[in-house]
């Protein structure tokens, strides 16, 4: 009993750091900017409407609909936009074309995940180093440079893993907690008044009198509930209760706190506007405070970081992106992966924002577009999911979802009024990814096609292969093949130039299955074809990490005898050449073609030994 507490503890404090790291932080720029934007004239009756709106946008998206709702529809105990997306395209298997559509959707939104990944470490780090120029306006061209220095050495730890300072995170946070809300709580004892905000009625005045000012501003309120699909995404890692219990017992009360206690000081000074957060603290607390909010965005930034990276493999396992170079981090945890191609796309990415935007200011107007049109694909996703996976009534499901979606439906249309002021930048980049994905999916769906058009089957082969036997050579040969019952490549060139078979020859397909884990009594399947041949089917989840020769141990029990000193794994090395009129615009096929070839290697994603691999190269014409 007393060890479940600890663990409860641990995690709770582990979620603080990972999960609200990101949102804890937005106080640093988002009454800021609505206030900021020029579009609200400071009266006291206008900041009480505005505290009471971001109270109630707290509560409403993410206390009512991911910490209640959405946390429910957990994927074998998975959460995130891949595993909703799983999870939807599952319970409408049976409508082809739905599932198509969905499919598209969600990919959209995990692609736009990577411009939140660029903005979100930008504007949090630069916000944190601007409170340099509250302490000396002096120190204001040193902003730039410092964030910039602070964000490369975020990223070149990457390659480290997060296994030595995570244990770091969730006091780090936890202090920044505490200290925005004592922040907070010191202004409101001098202006209690404040909290007459928490009443929603303040809100709904506000937005009455002000339709289209609200409207207007609803693109920097969103900035409060920045890393909320972390909330989601990070499910899998921490469980529903510690991160309820994270939000409700930490993370809500003090963001509530820090927010209208900003609110206190601008009734008192309106002249706090130019940065209401820093203008909390006393003199002498400036300096620390810059240190702990830095330190505190570095957090948030590293726990998107580990995102892009786990949501990369995720992406590369279900066969939308090329393989990468994925470096495991951790012997523990197999979750804590470093992808260096990611990690340096990302930080050149967020350099190129950072010089772009030169300020949160700038880089809160590129904020919001993407992080906006994901919580509307995460609300329509979950639609599907209660209503074709759980079943229940129509009128139900439009109930449970519709109030989301009109209010992700509200504040996506208001961040549409940002997209030439920067939206279009996180947009580009999650266009571009995007089509990267789609093109490396229907590529590849062309590219079997056409193996399984000139393919050879197997089990006729092998019969006139052992008319006249070859010769057979000792050891276990290992033929990878993409689609099962078919003739590797690997198979006829060892025949060929070769003019020897093993006495053991496994054809080994790898399958990855829309759901997060498969466990190990489900990983392979194994069929004799005679002559001591078999084929073997490995299925692996979007979250498993292949190994092959881990599996193949497996089905030593089932008649087949592996020696892992005396077996060879053939890999077809395909070239992919690209012609005109086949099935993708030309330059998509030149795209698909170059994707292709800059893949790493089959055999280190599979975990292959390196002195055991023989790989043998062909063309193949799409």
């Amino acid at each position: 009993m007393q060890s479940s507490k600890s663990s409860l503890t641990a995690l709770t404090i582990g979620a603080i750091g990972v999960v609200y790291g990101d949102i804890g932080t937005s106080v640093l720029y988002a009454v800021k900017e609505v206030f900021g934007s020029g579009h609200v004239p400071f009266t006291p009756a206008n900041v009480y409407g505005i505290m009471s709106i971001f109270f109630w946008t707290l509560t409403v998206i993410v206390s009512i609909k991911y910490v209640v709702l959405v946390l429910r529809a957990d994927n074998n105990g998975e959460g995130g936009l891949i595993a909703m997306l799983a999870l939807a395209s599952q319970a409408v298997k049976d409508k082809p074309r739905l599932r198509q559509l969905l499919l598209a959707v969600g990919i959209f939104g995990t692609a736009l995940f990577y411009g939140d990944g660029v903005i979100t470490p930008a504007i949090s780090v630069l916000s944190a180093v601007e409170g340099m120029e509250v302490v000396s306006p002096a120190l204001k061209e040193w902003v730039i440079p410092i964030t910039l220095v602070v964000l490369f050495m975020l990223f070149v730890v990457q390659k480290r893993g997060t296994a030595g300072i995570g244990k770091f995170f969730g006091p780090i946070t936890l202090v920044w907690f505490a200290t925005i809300a004592v922040l907070g709580v010191s202004h409101i004892v001098q202006h209690p008044e404040i909290l007459a905000a928490l009443s929603p009625h303040h809100a709904v005045l506000f937005m009455w009198r002000n339709p289209v000012v609200t409207f207007i501003i609803l693109g920097a309120v969103v900035l409060c509930v920045t890393g909320a699909e972390a909330l989601y995404a990070d499910l899998g890692h921490f469980g529903k209760r510690p991160i309820r219990l994270a939000w409700f017992m930490v993370a809500m009360p003090a963001l509530t706190l820090n927010y209208f206690g900003q609110g206190a000081l601008l009734l008192a000074n309106p002249d706090a506007v130019k940065n209401p957060f820093y203008m909390m603290a006393p003199d002498w607390a400036l300096v620390p405070l810059v240190v702990l909010a830095t330190a505190a965005t570095v957090i948030a930034s590293q726990a998107l970081i580990t995102g892009a990276f786990s949501v990369t493999k995720q992406v590369i396992q279900l066969g939308y992106l090329p393989r990468l170079n994925i470096q495991h981090t951790s012997v523990r945890d197999t979750g804590q992966v470093y992808i260096p191609f990611v990690n340096w796309g990302l930080f050149a990415a967020i350099v190129l924002a950072v010089v772009l935007f030169r300020s949160s200011t700038n880089l809160a107007a590129a904020y919001g577009i993407a992080v906006t049109t994901d919580m509307l694909i995460t609300t329509i996703l979950t639609f599907f999911v209660i209503r074709h996976a759980w079943k229940y009534p129509l009128w139900l499901c439009i109930a449970a979802t519709g109030l989301f979606f009109i209010v992700d439906f509200t504040f996506w249309a208001s961040n549409l009024l940002k997209l030439l002021e920067g939206g279009w930048f996180p947009l580009a980049i999650g266009g571009v990814i995007f089509t990267l994905m789609m093109t490396w999916k229907q590529g590849r769906f062309m590219l079997n096609e056409k193996i399984k058009a000139d393919a050879i089957d197997l089990p006729s082969f092998l019969e006139a292969v052992f008319v006249t036997p070859p010769t057979r050579v000792e050891g276990t040969a290992v033929f990878l093949t993409a689609e099962p019952g078919t003739v590797p490549n690997a198979m006829l060139h060892n025949l060929k130039h070769n003019k020897v078979l093993h006495d053991h020859n496994l054809f080994v397909t790898v399958r990855s299955h829309e759901v997060p884990w498969i466990g190990m009594s489900k990983r392979a399947e194994i069929e004799s074809l005679g002559h001591d041949c078999w084929q073997v089917v490995l299925h692996y989840g979007f979250k498993n990490d292949p190994d092959v020769p881990r599996a193949l141990m497996q089905i030593r029990d089932r008649g087949c005898e592996i020696d892992p000193m005396t077996t060879s794994y053939f890999l077809s090395r395909d070239v992919v050449v690209p012609t005109i009129g086949g099935g993708m615009a030309a330059w998509r096929e030149k795209l698909f073609a170059q994707m292709h070839h800059n893949a790493s290697g089959a055999a280190d994603f599979l975990r292959l030994p390196n002195n055991s691999v023989v790989e043998l190269g062909s063309k193949i014409e799409i």
